[in-house]
């Protein structure tokens, strides 16, 4: 097996070859850029705030903010869509510049730097038309359902919740959390809940794309504030994005665009704002150079807020082909550095020696008894919270590479154990004594059975290798999966993700057919 180790450290050596080049490359990017690019991380998948169009492209209220305040202060606009759920690590390791996308001040005051808020929202229930509940009182008894870690669910169950909040979501007979409002809206439909809390834009947004079944409450949950979050002590971008703001505020651009987006009711940016949550003063803006835009201008660009614009099928699936080359740049590379790296485990397992066998073992042991999402982002963020090396974005697929071709193999090493320990003893002594040395041995009786023996748990890995791509948006690397979240979002529908499950189906199909003709290539080892 020393031809294997030899494999194995070649490999591995390519690995960090990568991730250093990786490192530098964005690093070297990043450095060059640093001054002009204004990097937004927002949720694609929270519209009218931040979403992805029929054509593509990201857009939203608060992305149209950033664009202006970049278009007046010479920045490039690098629009980020991040996972939600680590924002905060997106932030903390420069990866973004801010956190702009219906931010929820409220109770986060403290975590951030902010901004003055310049909306405010508020919390509403939909329920069906035609129903018993026409007040939040007749929520007593029934099924609300939420978005996980959202305002509305902070709202009911919160440290700040009011005491009558907290004694809706007391009275309720369950309190259902779902990762996205096309699901919430799906249960809506079927009868499986009574109502939905959401944000009042969003709720909007959606019963735009909906028949004329649904409602909102009159009564409201909450409001709260929102606001642009920049990293913790970053007071000097904040100030730049603040009077940028202000002075958008004066000249009428800032209402010009509240006004397109259907959210000038909600705009709640203000001059009497003189003092941020910090406790430090809001700067003075410099008006003798703005010129305001004209009554005419503003009167005629006056907009009916954001709404659902329905794609057919094919263009549905035209959009997600971005997403179907990236699944398959993933699934490619790592099989290329996966398969082989296994191999070269599984002989440091089966070694002699053991201290590299206990070694292969707790590899082994943590691979497999991890969640694959858990080691991707210990592989991004590692650089920046052991070293202090920032992760651009750039270096997202670099470390969606390196997660999962470490992660799989670990399962490759065991499976290949196992098909070279299925091979009788026998087989080994045969070839000595017909002169084989130990290199022959391996290439032309061992390895040849082993494949033989494991092509259908390889297959069934490969397989799985297949679904496991969509894991890669715990980095907001934006695969077929992720793309797909983002479509149905934007088009209040779960039609895009059915398309995708389609798409999944026939390459798994592919897959195992391959597999099936490769394995029955190999039935002359009978």
């Amino acid at each position: 097996m020393y031809k294997t180790k030899r494999n194995l450290s070649v490999l591995l050596l390519c690995l960090l070859l990568c991730l250093a080049g990786g490192l530098f490359l964005t690093n070297r990017s990043a450095k060059a850029n640093g001054e002009t690019q204004f990097i937004v991380g927002f949720d694609a998948e929270f519209p009218p705030y931040g979403y992805l169009d029929e054509n593509g492209e990201y857009i939203g209220f608060d992305l149209s903010l950033a664009e202006e305040v970049c278009k007046r202060n010479g920045w490039t606009l690098v629009k980020r869509p991040i996972a939600w759920e680590s924002k905060d690590s997106e932030l903390a390791s420069g990866a973004i510049s801010c956190i702009w996308n219906g931010f929820t001040m409220n109770g986060r005051e403290n975590d951030y730097t902010w901004s003055t808020p310049y909306i405010d929202n508020s919390q509403v229930v939909i329920v069906r038309k035609g129903g018993s509940i026409t007040s939040l009182s007749d929520l007593k008894g029934k099924i609300l359902v939420v978005q996980s870690d959202s305002s509305a669910l902070a709202a009911l169950t919160g440290e700040d919740a009011t005491d009558e909040n907290k004694e809706i979501a007391a009275a309720l007979k369950e309190l259902q959390q779902v990762g996205d409002y096309n699901s919430a809206f799906m249960n809506l439909e079927s009868g499986m809940v009574d109502a939905i809390a959401m944000d009042y834009g969003v709720a909007a947004y959606q019963l735009s794309g909906k028949d004329d079944t649904f409602t909102l409450l009159e009564e409201r949950l909450s409001t709260e504030k929102y606001g642009v979050g920049f990293k913790l002590g970053n007071t000097e971008l904040r100030d730049k994005v603040q009077t940028t703001l202000l002075e958008m505020l004066y000249d009428g651009t800032f209402e010009l665009i509240a006004e397109e987006w259907g959210l000038a009711d909600s705009a709640c940016l203000s001059f009497d704002d003189t003092t941020y949550i910090d406790g430090s003063q809001v700067p003075a803006v410099d008006t003798s150079n703005l010129t305001k835009i004209t009554q005419t201008a503003k009167t005629g660009s006056k907009g009916t807020g954001a709404k659902v614009k329905r794609l057919t099928v094919p263009q549905i699936a035209k959009q997600l082909g971005s997403g179907i080359l990236a699944t398959l740049s993933i699934f490619c590379l790592t099989i290329l550095f996966s398969m082989p790296l296994g191999l070269g485990i599984c002989a440091i397992r089966m070694s002699h020696f053991r201290i590299l066998q206990a070694i292969a073992k707790i590899y082994i042991s943590i691979m497999r008894g991890t969640p694959l999402m858990l080691q991707l982002l210990v592989v991004f963020f590692a650089p920046y919270y052991a070293f202090h090396i920032n992760t651009p974005y750039s270096y997202r697929f670099i470390a969606v590479i390196i997660g999962f071709s470490l992660n799989y193999a670990a399962y490759f090493a065991e499976i290949y154990r196992s098909g070279f320990q299925g091979i009788p003893v026998g087989q080994r002594e045969a070839a000595m004594i017909m002169g084989y040395n130990r290199r022959q041995t391996f290439v032309h009786i061992l390895f040849p059975q082993m494949v033989k023996r494991v092509m259908p748990p390889v297959t069934n890995e490969i397989i799985t290798l297949v679904k496991d791509t969509s894991l890669a948006f715990a980095l907001a690397y934006t695969e077929m999966f992720t793309l797909a979240k983002q479509i149905a979002a934007s088009q209040a529908s779960l039609m895009p993700l059915f398309i995708a499950g389609v798409f999944y189906y026939v390459f798994n199909f592919i897959v195992a057919y391959v597999m099936e003709r490769i394995e029955k290539k190999l039935d002359y080892y009978h």
